[in-house]
Protein backbone atom coordinates (compact mmCIF):
# COMPACT_ATOMS: atom_id res chain seq x y z
CA UNK A 1 0.00 0.00 0.00
CA UNK A 2 0.96 3.38 -0.51
CA UNK A 3 2.21 5.53 2.34
CA UNK A 4 2.24 9.60 3.03
CA UNK A 5 6.13 9.73 1.86
CA UNK A 6 5.26 7.58 -1.95
CA UNK A 7 2.53 10.46 -2.30
CA UNK A 8 4.67 13.27 -1.52
CA UNK A 9 7.22 11.80 -3.61
CA UNK A 10 5.31 11.05 -6.75
CA UNK A 11 3.24 14.36 -6.55
CA UNK A 12 6.37 15.99 -6.42
CA UNK A 13 8.35 14.15 -9.55
CA UNK A 14 4.81 14.74 -11.55
CA UNK A 15 4.77 18.47 -10.76
CA UNK A 16 8.07 18.73 -12.27
CA UNK A 17 8.06 16.85 -15.07
CA UNK A 18 4.19 18.81 -15.80
CA UNK A 19 5.98 22.06 -14.98
CA UNK A 20 8.69 21.51 -17.71
CA UNK A 21 5.78 20.63 -20.23
CA UNK A 22 3.43 23.85 -19.40
CA UNK A 23 6.87 25.97 -20.13
CA UNK A 24 7.23 23.58 -23.81
CA UNK A 25 4.65 25.72 -24.65
CA UNK A 26 5.91 29.16 -25.47
CA UNK A 27 7.90 27.41 -27.96
CA UNK A 28 4.82 26.15 -30.19
CA UNK A 29 3.67 29.36 -32.35
CA UNK A 30 2.61 27.37 -35.49
CA UNK A 31 1.73 23.94 -36.80
CA UNK A 32 5.50 23.52 -38.01
CA UNK A 33 6.36 24.20 -34.60
CA UNK A 34 4.05 21.54 -33.12
CA UNK A 35 4.62 18.58 -35.70
CA UNK A 36 8.40 19.08 -36.17
CA UNK A 37 9.86 21.85 -34.32
CA UNK A 38 10.58 24.44 -36.72
CA UNK A 39 13.15 21.91 -38.07
CA UNK A 40 15.16 23.36 -35.38
CA UNK A 41 15.61 20.85 -33.21
CA UNK A 42 19.19 19.90 -31.26
CA UNK A 43 20.78 16.40 -30.26
CA UNK A 44 19.26 16.76 -26.45
CA UNK A 45 15.97 17.28 -27.56
CA UNK A 46 16.00 14.30 -30.65
CA UNK A 47 17.42 12.26 -27.64
CA UNK A 48 14.37 12.90 -25.53
CA UNK A 49 11.78 12.19 -28.55
CA UNK A 50 13.40 9.16 -29.41
CA UNK A 51 14.27 7.64 -26.43
CA UNK A 52 11.31 9.41 -24.46
CA UNK A 53 8.97 7.84 -26.93
CA UNK A 54 10.25 3.74 -26.82
CA UNK A 55 11.04 4.23 -23.24
CA UNK A 56 7.63 3.19 -22.10
CA UNK A 57 5.07 0.79 -20.85
CA UNK A 58 6.32 -1.95 -23.22
CA UNK A 59 9.91 -1.12 -22.35
CA UNK A 60 9.17 -1.33 -18.54
CA UNK A 61 5.86 -2.95 -17.42
CA UNK A 62 5.36 -4.81 -20.51
CA UNK A 63 9.01 -6.20 -20.28
CA UNK A 64 8.46 -7.03 -16.65
CA UNK A 65 5.37 -8.62 -17.65
CA UNK A 66 6.43 -10.96 -20.59
CA UNK A 67 9.77 -12.05 -18.05
CA UNK A 68 7.50 -12.84 -15.26
CA UNK A 69 6.27 -15.58 -18.41
CA UNK A 70 9.01 -16.01 -20.54
CA UNK A 71 11.77 -15.13 -19.28
CA UNK A 72 14.93 -13.46 -21.51
CA UNK A 73 12.96 -13.73 -24.63
CA UNK A 74 11.32 -10.19 -23.46
CA UNK A 75 14.49 -8.34 -24.00
CA UNK A 76 13.36 -8.68 -28.08
CA UNK A 77 11.47 -4.89 -27.55
CA UNK A 78 14.56 -2.96 -26.65
CA UNK A 79 17.57 -4.93 -28.43
CA UNK A 80 15.44 -4.48 -31.73
CA UNK A 81 14.23 -1.09 -31.12
CA UNK A 82 18.34 -0.14 -30.69
CA UNK A 83 19.20 -1.96 -33.66
CA UNK A 84 16.73 0.16 -35.18
CA UNK A 85 17.86 3.51 -34.37
CA UNK A 86 21.47 2.41 -35.20
CA UNK A 87 20.26 1.64 -38.26
CA UNK A 88 17.73 4.93 -38.78
CA UNK A 89 20.67 7.51 -38.05
CA UNK A 90 23.52 5.34 -39.87
CA UNK A 91 21.60 4.93 -43.12
CA UNK A 92 18.34 7.21 -42.91
CA UNK A 93 18.99 10.26 -41.25
CA UNK A 94 20.29 12.08 -44.36
CA UNK A 95 18.10 11.14 -47.17
CA UNK A 96 14.97 11.47 -44.28
CA UNK A 97 16.36 15.43 -43.27
CA UNK A 98 17.23 16.31 -47.38
CA UNK A 99 13.48 15.06 -48.45
CA UNK A 100 12.08 18.09 -46.74
CA UNK A 101 9.01 16.57 -46.05
CA UNK A 102 6.82 16.21 -42.63
CA UNK A 103 5.58 13.06 -42.45
CA UNK A 104 6.64 9.73 -44.06
CA UNK A 105 3.92 9.77 -45.97
CA UNK A 106 4.17 12.67 -47.49
CA UNK A 107 7.41 12.02 -48.75
CA UNK A 108 6.02 8.70 -50.54
CA UNK A 109 3.85 11.00 -52.25
CA UNK A 110 6.55 12.73 -53.85
CA UNK A 111 8.32 9.83 -55.01
CA UNK A 112 5.54 7.60 -55.95
CA UNK A 113 2.40 10.78 -56.21
CA UNK A 114 -0.72 11.57 -54.08
CA UNK A 115 -2.36 8.51 -54.45
CA UNK A 116 0.13 7.28 -52.06
CA UNK A 117 -0.38 9.33 -49.11
CA UNK A 118 -3.56 8.84 -47.91
CA UNK A 119 -2.89 4.86 -48.01
CA UNK A 120 0.47 5.06 -45.99
CA UNK A 121 -1.70 7.56 -43.29
CA UNK A 122 -4.35 4.96 -42.84
CA UNK A 123 -2.33 1.80 -42.27
CA UNK A 124 0.23 4.13 -40.64
CA UNK A 125 -1.86 5.27 -38.03
CA UNK A 126 -3.66 2.10 -37.18
CA UNK A 127 -0.46 -0.13 -36.72
CA UNK A 128 0.67 3.21 -34.30
CA UNK A 129 -2.99 3.13 -32.74
CA UNK A 130 -2.30 -0.16 -31.76
CA UNK A 131 0.86 0.26 -29.93
CA UNK A 132 -1.29 3.10 -27.93
CA UNK A 133 -3.60 0.81 -26.82
CA UNK A 134 -0.59 -1.50 -24.91
CA UNK A 135 0.72 1.82 -23.46
CA UNK A 136 -2.80 2.50 -22.13
CA UNK A 137 -2.64 -1.22 -20.93
CA UNK A 138 0.40 -0.39 -18.95
CA UNK A 139 -0.83 2.63 -17.74
CA UNK A 140 -4.21 0.62 -16.16
CA UNK A 141 -1.51 -1.86 -14.70
CA UNK A 142 0.47 0.51 -12.71
CA UNK A 143 -2.90 2.65 -11.57
CA UNK A 144 -4.50 -0.54 -10.40
CA UNK A 145 -1.33 -1.71 -8.47
CA UNK A 146 -0.71 1.62 -7.22
CA UNK A 147 -3.82 2.95 -5.65
CA UNK A 148 -5.69 -0.15 -6.30
CA UNK A 149 -8.81 1.66 -7.98
CA UNK A 150 -11.44 0.09 -10.90
CA UNK A 151 -9.54 -0.78 -14.31
CA UNK A 152 -11.59 1.03 -16.25
CA UNK A 153 -11.33 4.40 -13.52
CA UNK A 154 -7.99 3.94 -14.32
CA UNK A 155 -8.21 3.47 -18.60
CA UNK A 156 -10.03 7.24 -18.48
CA UNK A 157 -6.98 8.60 -16.38
CA UNK A 158 -4.54 7.48 -18.35
CA UNK A 159 -5.93 8.46 -21.81
CA UNK A 160 -6.42 12.21 -20.12
CA UNK A 161 -3.10 12.01 -18.50
CA UNK A 162 -1.75 11.10 -22.87
CA UNK A 163 -3.88 14.38 -23.82
CA UNK A 164 -3.23 16.73 -21.49
CA UNK A 165 0.48 15.19 -22.18
CA UNK A 166 1.48 16.10 -26.06
CA UNK A 167 -1.70 18.26 -27.19
CA UNK A 168 -0.21 21.74 -25.72
CA UNK A 169 3.60 20.68 -26.46
CA UNK A 170 4.01 18.98 -29.83
CA UNK A 171 7.15 17.88 -30.61
CA UNK A 172 9.01 20.40 -27.95
CA UNK A 173 6.89 19.10 -25.53
CA UNK A 174 7.35 15.31 -26.03
CA UNK A 175 11.28 15.86 -26.45
CA UNK A 176 12.21 18.43 -23.66
CA UNK A 177 9.62 15.78 -20.96
CA UNK A 178 11.72 13.31 -23.01
CA UNK A 179 15.01 14.57 -21.77
CA UNK A 180 13.69 14.42 -18.08
CA UNK A 181 11.80 11.47 -18.96
CA UNK A 182 14.80 9.66 -20.13
CA UNK A 183 17.17 10.51 -16.86
CA UNK A 184 14.25 9.14 -14.61
CA UNK A 185 13.66 5.88 -16.33
CA UNK A 186 17.51 4.97 -16.25
CA UNK A 187 17.56 5.89 -12.70
CA UNK A 188 14.42 3.32 -11.92
CA UNK A 189 15.13 0.85 -14.22
CA UNK A 190 18.95 0.52 -12.70
CA UNK A 191 17.90 0.97 -9.20
CA UNK A 192 15.18 -2.12 -9.94
CA UNK A 193 17.72 -4.00 -12.18
CA UNK A 194 19.95 -4.00 -8.90
CA UNK A 195 18.09 -4.66 -6.12
CA UNK A 196 16.38 -7.62 -8.13
CA UNK A 197 19.53 -9.12 -8.78
CA UNK A 198 21.09 -8.31 -5.13
CA UNK A 199 17.82 -9.91 -3.68
CA UNK A 200 18.24 -12.91 -5.94
CA UNK A 201 21.78 -13.54 -4.37
CA UNK A 202 23.23 -12.74 -7.55
CA UNK A 203 23.16 -14.62 -11.39
CA UNK A 204 23.32 -17.87 -9.78
CA UNK A 205 19.96 -17.12 -7.18
CA UNK A 206 18.22 -16.85 -10.97
CA UNK A 207 19.85 -20.04 -12.57
CA UNK A 208 19.46 -21.92 -9.33
CA UNK A 209 15.74 -21.25 -9.30
CA UNK A 210 14.28 -21.27 -12.40
CA UNK A 211 14.47 -24.05 -15.88
CA UNK A 212 17.00 -22.72 -18.03
CA UNK A 213 14.15 -22.81 -20.51
CA UNK A 214 12.19 -21.26 -21.22
CA UNK A 215 13.80 -18.34 -18.71
CA UNK A 216 17.00 -17.82 -19.96
CA UNK A 217 16.87 -18.80 -24.02
CA UNK A 218 16.14 -15.47 -26.38
CA UNK A 219 14.55 -17.67 -28.09
CA UNK A 220 11.60 -19.14 -24.82
CA UNK A 221 8.60 -18.19 -27.49
CA UNK A 222 10.22 -19.95 -29.80
CA UNK A 223 12.90 -19.11 -32.35
CA UNK A 224 10.34 -18.30 -35.09
CA UNK A 225 8.08 -16.47 -32.61
CA UNK A 226 10.90 -14.14 -31.16
CA UNK A 227 12.89 -13.88 -34.41
CA UNK A 228 9.47 -12.13 -35.94
CA UNK A 229 9.15 -10.32 -32.44
CA UNK A 230 12.77 -8.31 -33.09
CA UNK A 231 12.49 -8.14 -36.85
CA UNK A 232 9.05 -6.34 -36.13
CA UNK A 233 10.97 -3.71 -33.99
CA UNK A 234 13.59 -3.34 -36.47
CA UNK A 235 11.35 -2.52 -39.41
CA UNK A 236 8.55 -0.89 -37.24
CA UNK A 237 10.74 1.58 -36.06
CA UNK A 238 12.33 2.49 -39.43
CA UNK A 239 8.47 2.55 -40.73
CA UNK A 240 6.87 4.99 -37.73
CA UNK A 241 6.12 8.46 -37.77
CA UNK A 242 7.47 9.60 -34.60
CA UNK A 243 10.51 8.27 -35.41
CA UNK A 244 11.17 9.29 -38.68
CA UNK A 245 9.56 12.39 -37.44
CA UNK A 246 12.61 13.07 -34.64
CA UNK A 247 14.61 12.86 -38.31
CA UNK A 248 12.73 15.24 -40.18
CA UNK A 249 13.34 17.36 -37.08
CA UNK A 250 16.40 17.84 -36.79
CA UNK A 251 18.74 21.07 -37.21
CA UNK A 252 20.98 19.47 -39.63
CA UNK A 253 21.06 15.74 -40.83
CA UNK A 254 24.49 15.54 -39.03
CA UNK A 255 22.21 16.37 -35.72
CA UNK A 256 19.71 13.36 -36.41
CA UNK A 257 21.89 11.31 -37.23
CA UNK A 258 23.73 11.61 -33.92
CA UNK A 259 20.45 11.38 -32.11
CA UNK A 260 19.34 8.53 -33.51
CA UNK A 261 22.62 6.44 -32.67
CA UNK A 262 23.36 7.43 -29.05
CA UNK A 263 19.81 6.89 -28.99
CA UNK A 264 20.23 3.46 -30.15
CA UNK A 265 22.63 2.59 -27.77
CA UNK A 266 20.50 3.65 -24.45
CA UNK A 267 17.90 1.64 -25.47
CA UNK A 268 18.88 -1.88 -25.01
CA UNK A 269 20.02 -1.73 -21.44
CA UNK A 270 16.54 -0.57 -20.04
CA UNK A 271 14.93 -3.82 -20.98
CA UNK A 272 17.43 -5.70 -18.74
CA UNK A 273 15.85 -3.95 -15.21
CA UNK A 274 12.52 -5.13 -16.12
CA UNK A 275 13.36 -8.85 -17.14
CA UNK A 276 15.42 -9.00 -13.78
CA UNK A 277 12.55 -7.85 -11.68
CA UNK A 278 10.36 -10.07 -13.79
CA UNK A 279 12.30 -13.25 -13.36
CA UNK A 280 12.49 -12.36 -9.21
CA UNK A 281 8.97 -11.83 -9.12
CA UNK A 282 7.92 -15.09 -10.80
CA UNK A 283 10.29 -16.84 -8.26
CA UNK A 284 8.81 -15.13 -5.19
CA UNK A 285 5.01 -14.41 -6.27
CA UNK A 286 4.41 -17.13 -8.61
CA UNK A 287 0.54 -16.21 -7.81
CA UNK A 288 0.29 -12.62 -8.75
CA UNK A 289 -1.27 -11.04 -12.64
CA UNK A 290 2.32 -10.98 -14.48
CA UNK A 291 1.77 -6.92 -15.37
CA UNK A 292 1.89 -6.71 -12.28
CA UNK A 293 4.70 -7.75 -11.11
CA UNK A 294 7.17 -3.92 -11.84
CA UNK A 295 4.87 -2.31 -9.79
CA UNK A 296 4.43 -4.58 -7.13
CA UNK A 297 8.21 -5.10 -6.60
CA UNK A 298 8.36 -1.19 -6.29
CA UNK A 299 6.32 -1.25 -3.62
CA UNK A 300 7.36 -4.01 -2.00
CA UNK A 301 11.39 -3.85 -1.98
CA UNK A 302 12.27 -0.19 -2.73
CA UNK A 303 12.09 2.40 0.05
CA UNK A 304 9.37 5.02 -0.03
CA UNK A 305 10.68 7.94 -1.15
CA UNK A 306 12.66 6.22 -3.90
CA UNK A 307 9.25 4.05 -4.89
CA UNK A 308 7.29 7.28 -5.12
CA UNK A 309 9.82 8.36 -7.58
CA UNK A 310 10.21 5.52 -9.36
CA UNK A 311 6.52 4.62 -9.96
CA UNK A 312 5.89 8.71 -10.90
CA UNK A 313 8.42 7.93 -13.47
CA UNK A 314 6.83 4.59 -14.57
CA UNK A 315 3.67 6.60 -15.13
CA UNK A 316 5.56 9.12 -17.27
CA UNK A 317 7.39 7.37 -19.48
CA UNK A 318 4.19 4.86 -20.19
CA UNK A 319 2.10 8.54 -20.73
CA UNK A 320 4.96 9.99 -22.69
CA UNK A 321 5.22 7.00 -24.71
CA UNK A 322 1.59 7.28 -25.92
CA UNK A 323 1.39 10.92 -26.50
CA UNK A 324 4.69 10.43 -28.54
CA UNK A 325 2.82 7.71 -30.79
CA UNK A 326 -0.50 10.06 -30.97
CA UNK A 327 1.70 12.95 -31.64
CA UNK A 328 2.39 10.84 -34.79
CA UNK A 329 -0.77 9.81 -35.82
CA UNK A 330 -2.13 13.57 -35.04
CA UNK A 331 0.36 15.03 -37.73
CA UNK A 332 -0.63 11.92 -40.41
CA UNK A 333 -3.86 12.88 -40.20
CA UNK A 334 -3.60 17.01 -40.16
CA UNK A 335 -1.33 16.97 -42.84
CA UNK A 336 -1.97 13.94 -45.49
CA UNK A 337 -5.91 13.61 -44.56
CA UNK A 338 -6.82 17.18 -43.34
CA UNK A 339 -4.88 19.15 -45.11
CA UNK A 340 -4.04 16.97 -48.03
CA UNK A 341 -7.28 15.78 -49.16
CA UNK A 342 -10.29 17.11 -47.20
CA UNK A 343 -9.29 20.67 -47.17
CA UNK A 344 -6.15 21.59 -49.45
CA UNK A 345 -6.54 25.53 -48.88
CA UNK A 346 -6.28 25.34 -44.77
CA UNK A 347 -4.61 27.57 -43.04
CA UNK A 348 -1.54 27.18 -40.57
CA UNK A 349 -3.37 27.57 -37.26
CA UNK A 350 -6.54 25.39 -39.40
CA UNK A 351 -3.59 22.85 -39.14
CA UNK A 352 -2.64 23.16 -35.93
CA UNK A 353 -6.88 22.72 -34.42
CA UNK A 354 -6.96 20.18 -36.45
CA UNK A 355 -3.75 18.65 -35.06
CA UNK A 356 -5.33 18.78 -31.57
CA UNK A 357 -8.50 17.40 -31.98
CA UNK A 358 -7.16 14.36 -33.73
CA UNK A 359 -5.61 13.89 -30.60
CA UNK A 360 -8.24 13.97 -28.41
CA UNK A 361 -10.46 11.24 -30.56
CA UNK A 362 -7.70 8.55 -31.47
CA UNK A 363 -6.83 8.82 -27.76
CA UNK A 364 -10.53 8.74 -26.87
CA UNK A 365 -10.72 5.60 -29.25
CA UNK A 366 -8.10 3.72 -27.79
CA UNK A 367 -10.14 4.29 -24.33
CA UNK A 368 -12.81 1.76 -26.21
CA UNK A 369 -10.11 -0.71 -26.90
CA UNK A 370 -8.26 -0.88 -23.70
CA UNK A 371 -10.93 -1.59 -21.69
CA UNK A 372 -11.78 -4.77 -24.16
CA UNK A 373 -8.39 -5.97 -23.72
CA UNK A 374 -7.58 -5.84 -20.38
CA UNK A 375 -5.46 -8.85 -19.70
CA UNK A 376 -3.72 -9.33 -22.87
CA UNK A 377 -0.23 -9.07 -23.24
CA UNK A 378 1.46 -5.64 -22.94
CA UNK A 379 3.87 -6.50 -25.70
CA UNK A 380 2.03 -8.11 -27.77
CA UNK A 381 0.13 -5.38 -28.92
CA UNK A 382 3.64 -3.75 -29.32
CA UNK A 383 5.17 -6.34 -31.46
CA UNK A 384 2.05 -6.93 -34.10
CA UNK A 385 1.88 -2.67 -34.48
CA UNK A 386 4.96 -2.43 -35.40
CA UNK A 387 4.97 -5.71 -38.06
CA UNK A 388 1.64 -3.59 -39.44
CA UNK A 389 3.61 0.16 -39.92
CA UNK A 390 6.96 -2.25 -41.39
CA UNK A 391 4.72 -3.90 -43.67
CA UNK A 392 3.25 -0.92 -44.69
CA UNK A 393 6.11 1.64 -44.86
CA UNK A 394 9.20 -0.44 -44.85
CA UNK A 395 9.80 -1.35 -48.55
CA UNK A 396 8.36 1.54 -50.05
CA UNK A 397 10.53 4.00 -48.05
CA UNK A 398 13.67 2.18 -48.77
CA UNK A 399 12.64 2.49 -52.17
CA UNK A 400 11.48 6.32 -52.14
CA UNK A 401 14.96 6.99 -50.46
CA UNK A 402 17.27 4.83 -52.55
CA UNK A 403 16.30 3.32 -55.69
CA UNK A 404 13.66 5.98 -56.93
CA UNK A 405 14.78 6.01 -60.70
CA UNK A 406 14.21 1.98 -60.56
CA UNK A 407 10.60 1.18 -58.84
CA UNK A 408 6.95 1.99 -61.12
CA UNK A 409 4.77 4.11 -58.89
CA UNK A 410 1.82 2.74 -59.46
CA UNK A 411 3.04 -0.63 -57.98
CA UNK A 412 4.65 1.08 -54.77
CA UNK A 413 0.83 2.40 -54.14
CA UNK A 414 -0.36 -1.36 -54.99
CA UNK A 415 2.09 -2.60 -51.83
CA UNK A 416 1.20 -0.20 -49.78
CA UNK A 417 -2.18 -0.29 -49.69
CA UNK A 418 -1.98 -4.54 -50.10
CA UNK A 419 0.65 -5.60 -47.55
CA UNK A 420 -0.88 -4.15 -44.86
CA UNK A 421 -4.33 -5.67 -45.78
CA UNK A 422 -2.29 -9.13 -46.00
CA UNK A 423 -0.66 -8.49 -42.42
CA UNK A 424 -4.36 -8.15 -41.10
CA UNK A 425 -5.73 -10.88 -42.58
CA UNK A 426 -3.10 -13.35 -41.85
CA UNK A 427 -3.58 -11.83 -38.06
CA UNK A 428 -7.26 -12.41 -37.63
CA UNK A 429 -7.07 -16.09 -39.14
CA UNK A 430 -4.36 -16.52 -36.40
CA UNK A 431 -2.42 -19.31 -38.87
CA UNK A 432 0.66 -20.72 -36.90
CA UNK A 433 2.58 -21.37 -40.28
CA UNK A 434 4.06 -17.70 -40.79
CA UNK A 435 4.66 -14.66 -38.37
CA UNK A 436 1.54 -11.92 -39.91
CA UNK A 437 4.71 -9.65 -40.49
CA UNK A 438 6.36 -11.93 -43.18
CA UNK A 439 3.69 -12.40 -45.01
CA UNK A 440 3.32 -8.35 -45.51
CA UNK A 441 6.72 -7.77 -45.91
CA UNK A 442 7.21 -10.52 -48.47
CA UNK A 443 3.87 -9.51 -50.49
CA UNK A 444 4.91 -5.93 -50.17
CA UNK A 445 8.68 -6.53 -51.98
CA UNK A 446 7.15 -9.21 -54.49
CA UNK A 447 4.83 -6.43 -55.72
CA UNK A 448 7.29 -3.81 -55.67
CA UNK A 449 9.89 -5.88 -57.42
CA UNK A 450 7.95 -7.77 -59.84
CA UNK A 451 5.65 -4.56 -60.97
CA UNK A 452 8.81 -2.40 -61.30
CA UNK A 453 10.86 -5.13 -63.32
CA UNK A 454 12.28 -3.37 -66.46
CA UNK A 455 11.25 0.02 -64.66
CA UNK A 456 13.93 2.72 -64.70
CA UNK A 457 11.92 5.43 -65.94
CA UNK A 458 10.06 8.45 -63.46
CA UNK A 459 8.05 9.69 -66.09
CA UNK A 460 4.55 8.03 -64.86
CA UNK A 461 4.60 9.88 -61.63
CA UNK A 462 3.36 13.41 -63.31
CA UNK A 463 0.38 11.29 -63.90
CA UNK A 464 -0.48 10.49 -60.06
CA UNK A 465 0.19 14.25 -59.18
Amino acid sequence: MLSITHIISIVITVLGVAALGVYSIKSVKNASDFAVGGKNVGVPLLIGTLVGTIAGGASTVGTAQLAYTYGVSAWWFTLGAGIALIILGAFFAKPLRESEATTNPELLAKVYGRQASPLASIFSSIGIFLNIIGQILSSVALLTAIFNMDAFLAAVISVLLVIFYVIFGGVMGTGMVGILKTALIYFSMIVVGFLALSNAGGLSGYTGNLDPFPNFSLFGRGVAVDLAAGFSLIVGVLSTQTYLQAMFSGTTYHESKKAAIISGLLIPPLGIGGILVGLYMKMNFPAITPKEALPLFILTYLPDWVGGIVLATLLISVVGTGAGLVLGVATMLSRDIYKGIIKKDATDQQVLFFSRISIILVTGLTLVFAVGNMNSLILQWSFLSMGLRGATICFPLIGALFFKEHIRPKAAIIAIGAAPLATILWAIFKSDVLDPLYVGMILSLLIITAGSFGYSSRKDIAKNK
